[in-house]
Parts: C-alpha cells; sequence; structure tokens
C-alpha cells in the first residue's frame, strides 16, 4: 500500500466497512451509496474494484496527478499582468468578456 494521508486511510476504511455491511445484505446498496454519499450504481462499481483490487481500490485514483483543466503558470500571470497593469479600470466582468473575445492586445 502506498503512503496515504490519514483522511484517506480513514475514508478508505469507512467505505471497506460500508461495501462489507451491504455485501452482507445487512444495510441495502441504496443505504451504502446514502452512507458514503454516493449512488446505488456507483457504490456497486466501487464494490467491483474492491473485489478485484482489494483495500488499495478503495483509494482516490486521482491523487498527486494534475487536474486536466489546468492553465498553465505563464497564461495565469500574463492575465495576472494584464489585468494588473493595461486594464486596471476594467471590472473583473468586462476584462474576463474583452479576454474571451480576444480583443485585448498585449
Amino acid at each position: 500500500m502506498e503512503s496515504y494521508l490519514r483522511a484517506a486511510v480513514e475514508r478508505a476504511m469507512k467505505v471497506q466497512e460500508v461495501i462489507m455491511r451491504a455485501m452482507a445484505k445487512k444495510i441495502t446498496w441504496r443505504q451504502a451509496g446514502e452512507i458514503i454519499g454516493l449512488c446505488e450504481r456507483q457504490m456497486r462499481r466501487w464494490k467491483e474494484r474492491y473485489l478485484e483490487v482489494g483495500y488499495d481500490g478503495l483509494f482516490d485514483r486521482r491523487t498527486g496527478k494534475p487536474s486536466p483543466k489546468r492553465v498553465p503558470v505563464a497564461t495565469v500571470e500574463e492575465v495576472l499582468r494584464l489585468y494588473q497593469e493595461k486594464y486596471a479600470d476594467f471590472n473583473v466582468r468586462h476584462f474576463h468578456e474583452k479576454l474571451r473575445g480576444n480583443t485585448i492586445s498585449g
């Protein structure tokens, strides 16, 4: 098992306990989903992943990966520079509209 944050380990333990209770038919999959905060269908997917991968399958697989929507730092810095230096008299909404319309020339 990789090194996970304590909160992630506690959540995985809770999910494992709920899945085990649902598999033993002590609670329904709908009730299990309500406890965890997922729908019944997603709980069944988690059960399958738990059976295939084991305990490690209950951890968030996105941990440590950058968001696919991440904007490059250079772009953020350029937009911030333009807003502060050249378009300081614009409100955020107007600046955003100009920026999206590609009407700002650096």
